[in-house]
């Protein structure tokens, strides 16, 4: 298997994003409704002009396919573009098109999709495959001082008080390389085998999450609501509801319907994608694409 790479007359261009996901049905495109892959499609489409010029529509390949509500401010995209186009898009000035395409796309996209960096990518790149894992964050505000309205659409207001060490303590034994199929919404021929590198609970002393319950999620992969159900069975334990054995029960008995059930989209952010040396890239992809086996879990 090898990673596919663009034909010699198109380069791929990598995009790193960010966006409050409040008024998106999510990443993925989906007909009629308002996505983000969608939005930043059509962007680009305008700025390349792919249909004036009979060019295929620029296709984006995103590094996490965030759902409905869910922001973004460390999201990473690939888009293969006509090298033709890549040239031209400085025009009379002398910018790299890079730093063109994206002061471009300021001018075209709404106010909730804000790409930071247009680059060409390196050999070997893909977005999705070659990340060596994301890192999602999740704010609670459990404490009616702490809820702050210019911040409600990305902080969940939650009505308790919660334990954060009972839920840190609770979550550990979910950290390696398990079967999450209890924390997973199930997809036809979908693995739900991932390798969970973090998941932690800590309550700020300092800075603009100063006193929230805050959440640190890192992995691999996720798979369909993961995090949210993983943050759903941490409140039950902060709460009193569930005890601090149940989330590695919950995990081992490989049931969803033993879960706490998935909280709301809002508090959850994708802060962070990280990528090996470039040398590496592609060998990540070719790695990544295999799909995993019940066999590897311990």
């Amino acid at each position: 298997m090898s990673t596919p790479t663009p034909p010699d007359d198109t380069l791929r261009v990598r995009l790193d994003l960010a966006y409050d996901g409040t008024h998106f049905a999510g990443w993925a495109t989906q007909p009629r409704l308002r996505t983000v892959q969608g939005v930043l499609e059509d962007a680009l489409a305008t700025i390349l002009r792919t249909e004036p010029l009979g060019l295929p529509r620029p296709r984006l390949t995103v590094a996490g396919r965030t759902d409905a509500g869910v922001h973004a401010r460390g999201q990473v995209a690939h888009v293969d573009v006509p090298r033709a186009r890549w040239e031209v898009l400085p025009g009379r000035s002398d910018r790299e098109p890079g730093v063109a395409l994206a002061d471009r796309l300021a001018g075209v996209l709404p106010p909730d999709v804000v790409v930071h960096r247009a680059s060409e990518a390196p050999a070997g790149f893909d977005a999705r495959f070659s990340a060596l894992h994301r890192r999602y964050a999740y704010r609670v505000a459990d404490d009616p001082a702490l809820r702050d309205p210019l911040r409600r659409d990305w902080v969940l207001w939650h009505r308790r008080r919660l334990d954060v060490d009972a839920m840190h303590r609770a979550v550990q034994p979910l950290v390696g390389l398990h079967d999450f199929a209890s924390f997973c919404k199930p997809r036809e021929g979908a693995t739900t085998i991932r390798e969970l590198t973090e998941l932690s609970w800590a309550r700020p002393t300092e800075g603009p999450d100063e006193g929230l319950a805050v959440a640190t999620v890192q992995a691999d992969a996720f798979c369909h609501s993961m995090v949210r159900a993983l943050v759903g069975m941490s409140l039950a334990v902060g709460e009193g509801r569930r005890p601090e054995s149940d989330p590695a029960a919950v995990l081992a008995g490989r049931s969803r319907s033993a879960a706490a059930g998935v909280v709301a989209a809002r508090g959850l952010v994708l802060e962070h994608v990280a990528y090996p040396d470039d040398v590496d890239l592609a060998a990540r992809a070719d790695r990544v694409r295999a799909r995993r086996e019940q066999s590897e879990v311990d």
